[in-house]
């Protein structure tokens, strides 16, 4: 038996194990002295040949033994400690704006603008497993590819997924703004942000950056911005083919610094540049130590009595032993 995992309600007791070993040596001392040969006349050249009977017998003190120890264990209450948490937590609801313009599968990160993005969301999602958590797309039109939820699994698989082309192409960034922001109005947490990704300028939609920035800062919504894009020219996407692929050049990097500082200003957030996948990690890690979650966590312990198995063996050995002294190892005087 593992004791490891137990609690003991009278550990003290324990120290009368110690004299289980001061028991051992005396049997075994006693065992030598009773053993010690009778000088017998005329049988000097007789080997004495120890009976199977004779052999289990001396198995009778280490039976007594454990069974002491068993009992001596069962005295001192052995307990399994048994934890229960209980989460209290003023979670954040978060919407996540992923740009997916053509202008995403730029090659100035590796392998390109996009893949380096879901990986980012997805271990900042990873992170905040107390808040509800929804994701908005956008290109030339926007829409929510996921609801605010707190099944993170969901979430992870719907950002692994996105793909750019399968929306009319352009950057609404507005419409993207407005959509999550839509999502968030009927929200009781007590911190609503948005996380607006994009590397592009709005050329697209019917609403207005500075319209949907508006909105959420009536509503308590902070945006936090992030313009994703090395500085100067990329190779990126220039045309389409008729079956659907890409066709890669050299273009210029063209994000409106000027109007995502702006929205974010706002409403009370931040917007940040990043020219490379680690300047990008790092601003994923600083807006999560930006919005913390309020985390009340209570501890419960409970303690299962565990004695009686040590009881019913202790008791079991001590039976056992005194059966098989009285019946088949029974020893004449």
């Amino acid at each position: 038996m593992d004791l490891s995992s137990y609690t003991f309600h009278n550990p003290w007791l324990l120290l009368t194990l110690l004299i289980i070993p001061i028991l051992a040596f005396w049997y075994y001392k006693r065992g030598i002295k009773s053993s010690s040969p009778m000088p017998l006349p005329g049988l000097g050249e007789i080997t004495h040949q120890l009976s199977i009977k004779e052999v289990f017998s001396r198995f009778l003190p280490i039976l007594k033994l454990l069974g002491l120890a068993g009992l001596l264990i069962a005295l001192a209450r052995p307990q399994l400690t048994l934890q229960e948490e209980e989460v209290k937590a003023e979670g954040i609801d978060i919407m996540m704006v992923m740009d997916l313009s053509s202008s995403m599968l730029a090659q100035d990160f590796s392998p390109d603008r996009i893949s380096i993005s879901k990986v980012m969301a997805q271990s900042f999602v990873e992170k905040r497993p107390y808040d509800r958590i929804g994701l908005v797309v956008f290109a030339g039109e926007a829409f929510t590819q996921c609801p605010l939820t707190v099944d993170h699994d969901i979430v992870d698989a719907f950002l692994g997924s996105l793909q750019c082309g399968l929306l009319e192409d352009g950057t609404a960034i507005g419409m993207g703004l407005a959509t999550a922001v839509n999502r968030l109005k009927e929200s009781k947490a007590k911190s609503k942000i948005v996380i607006l990704l994009t590397d592009g300028s709005n050329n697209a939609g019917y609403i207005k950056p500075m319209t949907a920035a508006d909105i959420a800062k009536e509503i308590g919504v902070k945006v936090y911005s992030i313009g994703v894009g090395s500085n100067g020219r990329a190779r990126a996407p220039v045309s389409r083919r008729q079956d659907g692929s890409f066709v890669f050049g050299t273009t210029r990097v063209d994000i409106d610094e000027t109007l995502l500082t702006e929205m974010s200003k706002q409403t009370g957030g931040q917007y940040f540049r990043a020219t490379t996948s680690q300047q990008l990690e790092q601003i994923y890690a600083y807006i999560d130590t930006l919005e913390k979650t309020e985390i009340e966590v209570n501890v419960y312990k409970r303690y299962e009595e565990k004695y009686r198995g040590f009881l019913l063996f202790g008791l079991g050995c001590w039976l056992l032993s005194w059966l098989l002294g009285h019946t088949l190892l029974r020893r004449l005087p």
